[in-house]
């Protein structure tokens, strides 16, 4: 499946906070195919929701459906608006209701620059292998 290209948020035209803009990547595993028509209908939802959100600067949702692995790419005016994102549905709702037919997901987030944005699926990747070892490090 395509990427979703870079689709800038409500807060491109914002007057630029005095804080550098927050980037959020994740890489999300699927425990089993027959999960991935409901994860994926719902993440095309979700990613609506993210660019209605106040305070998103951008995002990108890529795919590997047969894979069963998404991962997930947006900028933030600042924290405050990705916590309220976070916890609005219909994103808050698909969490929770997604959550045990989970395998694994790595999250990583970032300051960056607002001329540095759109941030590559190039770096966010790296970002969330460099992550991933960590997290697997520590266990």
């Amino acid at each position: 499946m395509p990427t979703i290209p870079w689709m800038p948020g409500t807060a491109k035209d914002e007057t630029p906070p005095a804080g550098p803009p927050l980037v959020m990547a994740s890489r999300l595993e699927l425990r089993s195919l027959l999960s991935v028509p409901k994860f994926f209908l719902l993440s095309l939802v979700v990613f609506q929701q993210v660019r209605r959100s106040p305070g998103v600067l951008g995002a990108s949702l890529k795919a590997e459906p047969l894979k069963r692995t998404f991962w997930t790419l947006s900028a933030w005016r600042d924290q405050e608006a990705l916590d309220a994102f976070a916890r609005t549905d219909p994103h808050a709702k698909s969490v929770r209701g997604l959550r045990p037919g989970m395998k694994g997901s790595v999250f990583v987030f970032w300051d960056s620059e607002r001329d540095r944005l759109p941030i590559t699926w190039d770096e966010a990747q790296r970002r969330l292998a460099e992550q991933a070892e960590k997290e697997a490090q520590a266990t």
